[in-house]
C-alpha cells in the first residue's frame, strides 16, 4: 500500500469534484482525484447528458409525427428504435467520460479508482470499492484499503443520490429510479411518472413523445414546484395539451408490482385511485452521499443529510470542504462547478468573492423548456418587495411564429422604485438557452432600461426580453 502527498485531495469527479481538480492544478496546487464510479459523476453518466440526449431524440421523432406538416414537409412513417435511442445517449456519455481523463492527464491531476474516506486530520484513505452491481443511485460501501493520500486540503464532492421511500419500493425492473429509465430499451404503454420536479416532468415528456400513456404525480399544489407560478401553470398547460394526465395535490398510497407491471394507488381531494401500468418512475427528492467518509469522525457537521458550507466551500472543520449536491441544495450542476471554483482559487490565496446561490439559474428540459433565475413573484409577494411585471408571449414574437414554436413567454420582474432586475422566468422550447442573458443581468445589477436599450439582433427569441423589460416599463412597441 502506498502513501501520496497532495495539496488537494477531491473525493468525487462529478461536475463540483473534476472541476475543482482541475482548476487547483492550474493554480499550482498538486492535486488529485479519487472517484469509486465513473469519472464525470452522475450529471455526466447517469443525470445532465444522457437525459439530455434521451429528450433531443423524443423532441425529434414528436416534431416528425405531429408537426412536420406544419412545415410542409409529409412524413409518410416514422418509427423510433428504442434501443438506438438509448445507445446515442450512452455512447455521448462515454466519449466526455474520457474527455474528462484526457483533462485531467492534461492537467497533472492525479487520478486514484477507489472509495474515498477521511482518516484523520489531512489524511484521506481509498479502498475497494465493495458494491458488485455498482449502481450509481447508492454510495459503494468500503472494502480494502489500497492507498492512502496526505492532504492539506480535503475537498468532498460526494454528489447525491435519490430518496426512497417505502411505500414506493424501487426494485430496478418495474419500479424504477431515472437510472433504470435512461436506459430502458423498450417502448412502455403505461408509465407513472411520481415526481413533478425536473427529472419527473423530463421523462414524463420522453415517455409520452415516444407514445406511452403517461400519469404525472405530484404532491404539491403544482408541477416544477420551485418555480414562478405561471412558469408551472403554463408548463402544466402544454402537458394536458398533449395528453399528459398531470394529478397534482396526490398523495401516493402505495406502489407494488404484479405479475405483469405495476400497481399505483394515490389519493386526491379525497378520492382514491388505482392505476394498473408497465413502468412506475420514482422521482421524489434527494439525500446527500454523507455515509462512511470519515465525516463523524472529523468532527465535520451533517444536517438533514448534507454537509453545511459558507460561500468558499468551507465546512466547520478547518482542511474539509464541500461543494456540489452533498452541499445542498439547489443539485444544479453548474452550481457544483462554480462552488469547486470558489472553493480552490480561495485556497490557493486568491481575492475571490464568495459563491452565492441567490442567482443560480433553473433550468428544466422538458418542452417546452422552464428556465428561471432570481425570486419569483411569490417570493416577492412574502417579503413584501413592491415590484414591476413585464410579460411578453412568444406568440406575438415574429422568429418564435417562424420556428412553429410560440408557445410560452419571458417574465420579468423589476423593483419597483428603482426598476433593478429581481427575477426572470422564462417558458419555451428554448428557454435554457435564453436565460444566460439574465443571469448576467442579475449578476451585474441590471435595471430594466439596460435590457430595453441593448440592441436584441431581429428576427431572434431574444427579443422577448427585450419586450418584456419593455412592457414593465410600458414602453413596449408590439404589444
Amino acid at each position: 500500500m502506498a502513501t501520496h502527498t497532495f495539496d488537494v485531495c477531491v473525493i468525487g469527479s462529478g461536475p463540483g469534484g473534476y472541476v475543482a481538480a482541475i482548476r487547483a492544478a492550474q493554480l499550482g496546487l498538486k492535486t488529485c482525484c479519487v472517484e469509486d464510479k465513473h469519472f464525470g459523476g452522475i450529471c455526466l453518466n447517469w443525470g445532465c447528458i444522457p437525459t439530455k440526449a434521451l429528450l433531443k431524440s423524443a423532441e425529434v421523432f414528436h416534431t416528425i409525427q405531429h408537426k412536420a406538416k406544419t412545415f410542409g414537409i409529409a412524413v409518410e412513417k416514422a418509427n423510433a428504435d428504442m434501443a438506438a435511442v438509448v445507445k446515442r445517449s450512452r455512447d455521448i456519455s462515454g466519449q466526455l467520460n474520457k474527455g474528462i481523463q484526457f483533462l485531467f492527464k492534461k492537467h497533472g491531476v492525479s487520478q486514484f479508482s477507489g472509495r474515498g474516506r477521511i482518516a484523520g486530520k489531512g489524511v484521506v484513505e481509498v479502498t475497494e470499492p465493495n458494491n458488485p452491481e455498482n449502481k450509481p443511485d447508492r454510495p459503494n460501501s468500503h472494502g480494502k484499503v489500497v492507498e492512502t493520500i496526505n492532504a492539506k486540503h480535503i475537498i468532498v464532492a460526494t454528489g447525491a443520490r435519490p430518496r426512497r421511500f417505502p411505500n414506493m419500493p424501487v426494485d430496478g425492473k418495474r419500479i424504477i429510479g431515472h437510472h433504470e429509465a435512461l436506459v430502458l430499451a423498450e417502448r412502455p404503454k403505461k408509465v407513472v411518472v411520481i415526481g413533478a420536479g425536473a427529472i419527473g416532468v423530463e421523462f414524463s415528456y420522453y415517455f409520452h413523445a415516444f407514445g406511452a400513456e403517461v400519469t404525472l404525480i405530484e404532491l404539491m399544489d403544482r408541477i416544477v414546484p420551485v418555480e414562478d407560478d405561471d412558469s408551472s401553470r403554463e408548463l402544466e398547460k402544454a402537458y394536458k395539451k398533449l395528453g399528459i394526465s398531470v394529478q397534482t395535490e396526490s398523495k401516493v398510497e402505495n406502489v407494488s408490482a404484479t405479475a405483469s407491471g405495476v400497481k399505483v394507488v394515490y389519493e386526491r381531494k379525497g378520492k382514491k385511485t388505482e392505476l394498473e401500468v408497465d413502468y412506475c418512475l420514482v422521482a421524489v427528492g434527494i439525500q446527500g452521499n454523507v455515509e462512511d467518509l470519515g465525516l463523524e469522525a472529523a468532527g465535520v457537521k451533517v444536517e438533514r443529510g448534507f454537509i453545511p458550507v459558507d460561500g468558499y466551500g468551507r465546512t466547520n472543520v478547518a482542511g474539509i470542504y464541500a461543494i456540489g449536491d452533498v452541499a445542498g441544495q439547489p443539485a444544479l450542476a453548474h452550481k457544483a462547478s462554480h462552488e469547486g471554483l470558489a472553493c480552490v482559487e480561495k485556497i490557493a490565496g486568491h481575492d475571490v468573492k464568495p459563491f452565492s446561490k441567490d442567482i443560480i439559474p433553473g433550468c428544466t428540459y422538458s418542452q417546452p423548456q422552464v428556465a428561471s433565475v432570481g425570486k419569483t413573484e411569490r417570493a416577492l409577494k412574502e417579503a413584501g418587495i413592491e415590484y414591476k411585471v413585464g410579460k411578453f408571449p412568444f406568440k406575438s414574437l415574429g422568429k418564435a411564429m417562424a420556428m412553429g414554436d410560440n408557445d410560452g413567454f419571458v417574465k420579468l420582474l423589476f423593483d419597483k422604485k428603482y426598476g433593478q432586475l429581481l427575477g426572470a422566468h422564462i417558458v419555451h422550447g428554448e428557454a435554457t438557452e435564453l436565460i444566460s442573458e439574465l443571469v448576467l443581468g442579475m449578476d451585474v445589477e441590471a435595471v430594466s432600461k439596460t435590457l430595453i436599450h441593448a440592441v436584441h439582433p431581429h428576427p431572434t427569441l431574444s427579443e422577448a426580453v427585450m419586450e418584456a423589460a419593455a412592457l414593465a416599463e410600458g414602453e413596449c412597441v408590439h404589444m
